[in-house]
């Protein structure tokens, strides 16, 4: 069937928007830096991961994930991009990641780049605060898409099924990493959902 005028406009305007998703996609994934690590193991989209110690920014923050993810997100880039301290700018990295502390409140955390230790970043304002996070295993599963409760939920419930059937202990609540900006639709989100993992020694 032939389109119209306007239909055709419309189709066009459609293609310059997925032409512009797709090159904010790509441009992100070349110039965003994410953590190094080692895969000790793989499984499909699931992989068991070695990291190094790291140092995040972390604020807490009440409310739905959505809710504390997006205000989270504002702080941190307030930090990382020098509006709310003295100082250089950092450079963005990926993942943001959110974790529930309780039923109320999230932990959102932004991965400080690599080679920068604590002592060495600028100190953060009211409602900010640097972390290290030690060395250690996750499991990790990756998935595309929005990642709503739902989605989150039953990628969660595959990585422990995944976990409990090689007999490996997980530590502590699922983590959700989200790796694009908000200006990425949805189909071309990547995602993930992480648990921390007990060592050899310490499952002994």
């Amino acid at each position: 069937m032939a389109l119209s005028g306007r239909g055709k406009l419309f189709a066009a305007v459609a293609g310059v928007a997925a032409a512009g998703a797709t090159w904010f996609y790509i441009r992100e994934k070349r110039r965003t830096e994410s953590p190094s690590y080692v895969i000790d193991a793989s499984e499909g989209p699931i992989e068991l991961r070695h990291y190094p110690a790291l140092v995040v920014a972390e604020t807490i923050q009440p409310g739905t994930r959505d809710r504390a993810l997006g205000n989270g997100f504002g702080l941190l880039a307030d930090y990382v991009f020098a509006e709310s301290r003295q100082g250089e700018e950092l450079p963005m990295t990926v993942p943001v990641v959110a974790i529930p502390i309780d039923e109320e409140n999230w932990a959102v955390r932004f991965v400080m780049p690599e080679g920068r230790a604590l002592a060495s970043l600028p100190a953060p304002g009211p409602g900010v605060k640097l972390v290290e996070v030690p060395v250690r295993a996750v499991a990790a599963i990756r998935f595309g898409g929005t990642p709503s409760d739902r989605l989150l939920a039953q990628k969660e419930a595959e990585l422990r099924k995944w976990l409990a059937a090689r007999g490996a202990g997980a530590v502590g609540p699922a983590e959700h990493a989200y790796y694009n900006s908000p200006m990425i639709p949805g189909p071309l989100k990547q995602n993930e959902v992480q648990v921390a993992v007990l060592a050899k020694t310490e499952q002994e």
